[in-house]
């Protein structure tokens, strides 16, 4: 049998001890399917648990543990870099191949279904400050704030951004200087669509103020206004939103319609 940890929130614990660990969507990594990603269990204590500060870097509940797992030998997986292509290899030869590597930080198993109660050895408590965070070989590296890397909310992230903002992706301006830059705009498309990037950032802005441009000539503008107020959650996005819907551009309505069918979702 072949033994691997998965790392899961510790609220998930007594969960876990009765039914197992449910399957999750792959997100794109090597491919689809739905499973449970594991790690080799390694002499190293710290290879063993690598994911874990990384894992934590993600919201919701604070705190993980560390569920041990036997699977039988021939079991089918995969195994591979995050950022690589996975291999399919039996459980014995995926520890054995990440067990050999001069470096195995940053590598994964995927086992496609879920894990039952009866294959889960022991849940046990972890040290949380070990592992790396955002990828093997980050520390001493500048960080990123561009919006696809940072994460909202962690900590000291507003400093960071406050300290190296970044170029397109903020901190955004203050709500008063996005609307001086388009009331300076006198109508140009390009400086409007430049000033609704930076709205996008927000949760909440002024949509009074705002509104008045679904009815701007240049369709670039409207889809922008659209994106603008994606997120918000200020009263009358669902308003301005329902009339760029039936806007008479195609793709303006095709937008407004999609961020819709999100919001929906999102506060159903």
């Amino acid at each position: 049998m072949a033994m691997f940890v998965h790392l899961t929130p510790a609220v998930d614990e007594a969960r876990v001890r009765r039914a197992g660990i449910k399957a999750v969507g792959r997100g794109g990594r090597g491919g689809g399917g739905r499973g449970v990603f594991c790690f080799p269990v390694l002499p190293s204590y710290t290879l063993t648990h690598q994911w874990l500060r990384e894992l934590a870097r993600r919201e919701g509940p604070r705190g993980l543990v560390a569920v041990h797992v036997r699977l039988p030998d021939d079991e089918r997986v995969s195994v591979g870099p995050y950022h690589g292509t996975p291999v399919e290899l039996t459980a014995s030869d995926a520890v054995r191949r990440v067990a050999a590597l001069a470096d195995p930080r940053g590598w994964e198993v995927f086992l496609p279904r879920a894990v039952s109660r009866q294959e889960v050895h022991r849940v046990r408590a972890v040290r949380q400050v070990t592992g790396w965070r955002y990828f093997p070989g980050a520390h001493g590296v500048t960080p990123c704030t561009c919006d696809g890397c940072r994460v909202r909310g962690e900590y000291g992230s507003r400093r960071l951004r406050e300290r190296r903002p970044h170029p397109l992706d903020g901190p955004p301006p203050p709500v008063p200087v996005l609307l001086e830059r388009i009331g300076a705009a006198a109508g140009e498309p390009g400086a409007l669509c430049a000033a609704l990037r930076w709205f996008r950032l927000r949760r909440r802005g002024p949509v009074e103020r705002l509104a008045g441009l679904a009815a701007h000539p240049d369709a670039d503008v409207r889809m922008a206004l659209a994106e603008a107020v994606a997120r918000w959650s200020t009263p009358g996005v669902d308003a301005l939103l329902a009339a760029l819907a039936a806007d008479p551009d195609p793709e303006v309505r095709e937008v407004a319609g999609m961020i819709e069918e999100t919001r929906g979702d999102g506060h159903g």
